[in-house]
C-alpha cells in the first residue's frame, strides 16, 4: 500500500506536468494529431522496459490480452474521448479553469466502483465529492451573484468538455483497476496495450486533421513521449495495488500541478481562485481516499 501511495504521488506530478505541456507547447494540434504521434515515440521508448520486466512464467502477452480484452476496449476508448474532450478544454478555455473540473475524475469513479464493483460509500467520502463539486463552483466564481458560477459552467464550453472528460476518465480509471487486478494483466502490457491502442482508434482522425510543423517540433513530441511512458507505467503500477476510489483521487492531484503551472508561467487570469478551486479539488479527493 505504501509503495502504491508513492507511485500514485509521482504519477500525479508527471501528469500535472503533462497537462501544462500540452497548453503550453501543443496548442497548434488536435488531440488526435497529439496521440498519433506522442504514443507510438511513447511506445517505443517504453518497450524494452515492458520486455524486460514481464514475468517469465506464466500465460503468453497474447493469452492475456485476449483474455482481458473486453476491459482494454473500454479503457481505450473511454480515454481516447475524454483526452479528446480535455483538449477541446484547454483550447476555448484557460489551463487553470479547465483543470480543477477536469480532474474531479474521483467523484465519477465512486459510484461506478459502487454500483459495479460493490463498494461503499463513507460519510467523509461523501464530504469528499461535495469538495470536488465545490471546487467546480469556486473555478467558475467571477462575483455577483451566488448562482453565476452554476449558469456559468452550464453555459461554458470549456466546462462541459472538462466535466465530459472527466466523466470518461472515470470509465477508463474503473477499467483499468478491473483490467488490472481482477483480469490478472501485467502493468507493463497494459500501458503497451493502451497507448497502442489509443494511436489506432485515433489515427484516422489524425490522418484528416494532421498540420504542418510535425517535424520541426520533434524534439518536443520525443519529450512528450517520454512523460506520457513514465506517467502510464507509474500510474498503472499504482493502479495494480490500488482500489481505484484510492488511487485515481491521488493521481488527479494532478490538477493542483497544472493550476500553479498555468497561473505562474501563462499569468492566467484569476490565479488565486483557480488554485482554491485546486486545493478543494485535492482536499474533495483525499477525503474519498480515506
Amino acid at each position: 500500500m505504501d509503495m502504491g501511495l508513492a507511485v500514485a504521488v509521482l504519477a500525479a506530478f508527471v501528469w500535472g506536468c503533462y497537462l501544462f505541456a500540452l497548453k503550453r507547447y501543443f496548442p497548434a494540434y488536435s488531440a488526435s494529431v497529439i496521440i498519433a504521434v506522442v504514443h507510438p515515440i511513447a511506445i517505443g521508448l517504453y518497450l524494452p522496459i515492458a520486455i524486460g520486466s514481464m514475468p517469465a512464467a506464466g500465460p503468453s502477452p497474447l493469452r492475456l490480452l485476449l483474455d482481458g480484452g473486453v476491459g482494454i476496449a473500454v479503457i481505450v476508448v473511454s480515454n481516447s474521448l475524454a483526452f479528446m474532450a480535455f483538449i477541446r478544454a484547454i483550447t476555448v478555455g484557460e489551463i487553470s479553469y479547465v483543470a480543477p473540473i477536469s480532474k474531479i475524475v474521483p467523484a465519477f469513479v465512486l459510484p461506478l466502483e459502487l454500483l459495479l464493483l460493490g463498494e461503499h460509500l463513507t460519510p467523509l467520502q461523501l464530504v469528499g465529492v461535495a469538495l470536488a463539486t465545490v471546487a467546480v463552483y469556486v473555478a467558475n466564481f467571477q462575483g455577483g451573484a451566488w448562482l453565476a458560477p452554476l449558469r456559468r459552467a452550464a453555459h461554458s464550453r470549456a466546462a462541459q468538455f472538462a466535466l465530459l472528460s472527466a466523466a470518461l476518465y472515470a470509465v477508463g480509471d474503473v477499467g483499468r483497476r478491473v483490467t488490472l487486478q481482477e483480469l490478472a494483466v501485467p502493468p507493463q502490457l497494459l500501458v503497451v496495450a493502451l497507448l497502442g491502442g489509443m494511436t489506432i482508434v485515433l489515427a484516422p482522425q489524425a490522418a484528416r486533421t494532421w498540420p504542418g510543423g510535425v517535424r520541426e517540433d520533434l524534439p518536443k513530441f520525443l519529450v512528450a513521449g517520454a512523460v506520457v511512458a513514465a506517467g502510464e507505467h507509474t500510474t498503472m503500477i499504482a493502479f495494480s495495488t490500488l482500489p481505484a476510489s484510492i488511487a485515481s483521487p491521488i493521481i488527479n492531484t494532478q490538477a493542483i500541478v497544472a493550476v500553479v503551472l498555468g497561473g505562474l508561467v501563462l499569468r492566467e487570469e484569476a490565479f488565486g481562485l483557480r488554485l482554491l478551486a485546486a486545493a478543494l479539488a485535492v482536499c474533495g479527493v483525499t477525503l474519498i481516499a480515506i
